[in-house]
C-alpha cells in the first residue's frame, strides 16, 4: 500500500499539472488549397507529403495517385493510376525524395515504388508477406544518404531496413508482435531520418515517437505516461502519431492525428509549439497525417480530414 500511495504522489504532477511551457502557436496559417474531389487539384484522402525545389508532391490516396503543385499552391501535374503495375498505385502512403527520385510507401500493393520526378516509374521494392523484404500493408519511407531504405511495415509491427535493390539489412521491432517496450511496436506508419540517420518512428498506435541509433540500438521513446501507450491531449502526448517530419535544427514534427494538431519537439523529445486551430486558421486542421518543411521553415501540412493542404509560416 505504502508503494503505491507513492506511486501515485508522484505521478500526480505528472497527470494533473498545468499544461507545458510553449504551448502558443508559434506557426501563423498562411493558406489553403484543395478541396474533396477526383479532377486536378482536388483530393480524397491525401496522406504522404514531399519536396523537391520549388515542388511539393501529394500522394493522393484515395484517388490513387501522385499530385504535384508549387509552394503557392498551384497545379502542376498528376501521375498514376490505381491498379498493381509499373506507375499503377493502390493507396500511396507517405514517401520521401532522394537523389531527384520519389520513393512512395504502397499500402495495398505491399511495396515500394520508385518514380523519377516527372512521374516515370523507376523501380518496384518488396512483395507481400512477412519475410525478410516482405511487406504487409508499408505506411512510411526514409531513404538516406547511402540510398538505403528504412520501411514502417504496418502489420507486420515492424520497420524494415533494405539497400537499394531491397535487399534486407535489419529491422526494428518483433514480425507480427504488438508491444509497449522500448524498441517494440504498435503499427508504425512512417519513419524520418535525423541528420547523424538516427531513425525517428511514428509508433501510431502506441500514441509515441521513438528514436533509435544509426546501428539499431533504442535510444528514446517519447509521448504520454512513459510513452507506454496512454493517450492525451497535453502538450508533448498523443492521440495516434501518423506522420513524422525532421526540420530545421533537427527539430521533430509530429502529425497528432485525433488531437487534430501538429506538434514540434526538438531531437531529444523536448516539446516546443503546436501548430492546431489556434494558428488563425478559419477552417481548423482535422485529421493531420503528415508534413514538410521548406527552406524558409515554412511547414505544409496533409489535413487529411478537409481533404487540403494548409501552410504555416515560420
Amino acid at each position: 500500500m505504502y508503494k503505491l500511495i507513492l506511486l501515485i504522489l508522484l505521478l500526480f504532477p505528472v497527470l494533473f499539472s498545468s499544461p507545458l511551457t510553449g504551448t502558443e502557436p508559434s506557426h501563423p496559417f498562411v493558406m489553403a488549397w484543395g478541396t474533396e474531389g477526383s479532377e486536378p487539384g482536388q483530393f480524397k484522402n491525401p496522406i504522404g507529403i514531399a519536396m523537391a525545389g520549388d515542388e511539393i508532391f501529394i500522394s493522393d490516396a484515395g484517388n490513387n495517385r501522385i499530385q504535384v503543385f508549387s509552394l503557392q499552391g498551384r497545379f502542376i501535374r498528376i501521375f498514376g493510376r490505381q491498379g498493381s503495375g509499373r506507375g499503377e498505385l493502390d493507396r500511396p502512403m507517405h514517401m520521401d525524395i532522394a537523389d531527384d527520385k520519389l520513393y512512395v510507401a504502397e499500402y495495398l500493393n505491399d511495396r515500394i515504388q520508385v518514380f523519377s520526378l516527372a512521374g516515370k516509374s523507376l523501380q518496384l521494392i518488396g512483395s507481400s508477406g512477412s519475410g525478410p523484404g516482405q511487406f504487409d500493408a508499408p505506411a512510411g519511407v526514409a531513404v538516406d544518404d547511402k540510398g538505403q531504405l528504412y520501411v514502417a511495415d504496418f502489420y507486420n509491427q515492424r520497420v524494415q531496413l533494405l539497400t537499394g535493390d531491397g535487399s534486407f539489412l535489419r529491422q526494428y521491432g518483433q514480425t507480427g508482435a504488438v508491444g509497449i517496450r522500448a524498441g517494440q511496436l504498435n503499427y508504425p506508419t512512417d519513419v524520418d531520418l535525423l541528420p547523424d540517420n538516427s531513425l525517428v518512428v511514428a509508433d501510431a498506435y502506441n500514441d509515441r515517437i521513438q528514436l533509435f541509433s544509426a546501428d539499431g540500438k533504442f535510444l528514446k521513446k517519447w509521448g504520454g505516461l512513459l510513452a507506454m501507450n496512454i493517450s492525451g491531449t497535453r502538450p508533448g502526448w498523443f492521440k495516434t502519431a501518423t506522420g513524422v517530419a525532421v526540420g530545421h535544427d533537427s527539430h521533430i514534427f509530429v502529425a497528432d492525428f485525433y488531437n487534430n494538431r501538429i506538434q514540434e519537439f526538438t531531437s531529444s523529445g523536448k516539446f516546443i509549439s503546436l501548430i492546431s486551430e489556434k494558428n488563425d486558421n478559419p477552417n481548423p486542421i482535422r485529421l493531420p497525417t503528415d508534413m514538410v518543411l521548406d527552406d524558409r521553415g515554412n511547414i505544409y501540412v496533409v489535413d487529411f480530414g478537409n481533404n487540403r493542404i494548409l501552410k504555416f509560416s515560420p
